[in-house]
């Protein structure tokens, strides 16, 4: 089956794509098949993944795949939240992971209380209308760092220390990181709903 996965990330299609496979699914990214980015005005990851999984689907005739992802710090009130690709633009940086996590290492420098969690939440919708789309939420439990360790991974990876490892997400291997990571628990859980919802006999 081919689906269309509504982002134009990178990594997180070598992830997914890799979590995947087992289904025998193909993903595709949107911009190969000419969708457009979707506004994601919506305070929720759920909300904003539905929006991007029904406008990926609206485009191609396909099936689609969203996620949503960030960080959510419990010293911010669990900001950034949906804001986290564009939390250094909020300080006067360009937007990306490093400017993210130069940015919040200076927002965290004098903060003891450094517990954070990474969420995943993953949408598929068989059409733009399904009345029915599976959702899937990963989550993450870690401690900010007060600096970048590793350089596996990317986002935050560096400066979220697990304490599970005793590392952070960016020294561990590819493969450890993709099964406990927020979008690995994500994934795990959406391939089970894909494969009792869609694929079952």
């Amino acid at each position: 089956m081919k689906i269309v996965l509504a982002s134009n990330n990178q990594g997180k299609l070598r992830e997914l794509q890799e979590m995947f496979a087992p289904l025998g699914c193909m993903l595709v990214r949107q911009a190969e098949l000419g969708v457009p980015e979707c506004p994601e005005p919506h305070r929720t990851f759920v909300e904003n993944a539905l929006a991007k999984a029904r406008n990926a689907a609206q485009y191609t005739g396909l099936p689609a795949l969203a996620d949503d992802a960030g960080l959510c710090v419990d010293a911010f009130g669990g900001l950034p939240g949906v804001d986290t690709a564009y939390y250094a633009t909020r300080f006067g940086y360009a937007k990306g992971d490093d400017n993210n996590v130069k940015a919040l290492l200076e927002q965290m420098q004098s903060i003891d209380q450094r517990r954070a969690a990474l969420v995943s939440t993953l949408v598929a919708v068989r059409s733009p209308d399904d009345p029915e789309p599976l959702i899937a939420v990963g989550r993450v439990v870690g401690e900010i760092t007060r600096t970048p360790v590793g350089s596996n991974g990317f986002g935050f990876d560096p400066v979220m220390w697990i304490a599970q490892f005793g590392q952070t997400f960016a020294q561990l291997p590819v493969e450890v990181k993709n099964a406990h990571s927020h979008r690995g628990r994500a994934a795990a859980a959406m391939l089970i709903l894909m494969r009792d919802n869609w694929l079952a006999a």
